[in-house]
């Protein structure tokens, strides 16, 4: 069970709600992203090795992206690795690196014949030539589809992402290219590696760890948080409704009363 402050904002899950792809466009997320927690904690309980639920968390993975697919999610970005996790035993990075390789090899023909586009947010190259060819690989096999855009964050942190973008718009102010009063947020927007992309509607993290562990944290300013007990290796259908029924529940009013929303929908 979490501790006290857990219970006080996670979601008790609520009757799944089947979404509607012609009601009005609140009532299904655009964007989910995931903080896919919970996978050596699984393997613990069952006295395996950590990497076996590692293995298990790519079943997930994949669960969640066939069900983004079949509901009409237009994007799905997975936390896979963070730039902390280099501070995780070697064999166990090594392992990852292993895997991601495999995976993405054994998976690409599945995601394009599905029509899912690949992309990746982070710096990668830290894991070496082989993972790099791969991505590379798989990125430009699938650049044109259009059904869903899959983002991976591969030695990601969104501090790290925020300091880059500041040094690129400091640079541009440098060179005379941009003034440095003129600066926007879709500008710094524009020099994130999220560029392109909405911003997530929800966030979904399992594992029952309530915070965001530096993961998109420009983008998630006004994300719906839904936060979960299940290990990432035990997400299912099930789980998947819950989050979009309490996603489905909520009233996001971006500033405004909701009165003023309720009138922009029609509602009385």
């Amino acid at each position: 069970m979490p501790s006290g402050p857990a219970m006080i904002i996670s979601v008790t899950p609520v009757t799944p709600v089947t979404p509607n792809k012609d009601d009005s466009p609140e009532h299904l997320p655009q964007h989910l992203a995931i903080i896919m927690d919970g996978n050596g904690r699984w393997a613990k309980a069952r006295g395996q090795a950590r990497v076996q639920g590692h293995r298990r968390g790519v079943d997930a993975a994949r669960r969640a992206t066939t069900l983004c697919g079949e509901a009409g999610i237009r994007y799905l970005t997975l936390f896979a690795f963070s730039s902390e996790n280099w501070r995780r035993p070697d064999e166990e990075v090594h392992f990852l690196t292993q895997l991601l390789a495999l995976s993405l090899e054994k998976e690409l023909g599945r995601l394009h014949e599905n029509g899912v586009k690949l992309n990746i947010i982070g710096d990668p190259s830290s894991f070496g030539r082989k993972l790099a060819k791969t991505i590379d690989n798989a990125l430009e096999k699938t650049s044109n589809n259009t059904t869903l855009t899959l983002t991976i964050a591969l030695n990601y942190g969104a501090r790290q992402e925020l300091v880059s973008a500041v040094r690129r718009l400091a640079e541009s102010c440098v060179a005379n290219e941009l003034s440095p009063r003129a600066i926007s947020e879709s500008d710094l927007e524009g020099a994130l590696n999220t560029h392109g992309l909405p911003d997530p509607d929800l966030l979904v993290r399992t594992g029952g760890e309530v915070r965001l562990s530096n993961f998109l944290l420009w983008q998630l300013a006004y994300t719906e948080l839904f936060f979960s007990d299940v290990l990432w290796p035990d997400f299912n259908e099930a789980l998947f409704w819950d989050a979009i029924g309490a996603y489905q529940g909520r009233q996001r009013r971006f500033g405004q009363i909701g009165e003023q929303v309720d009138s922009q929908f029609g509602r009385r």
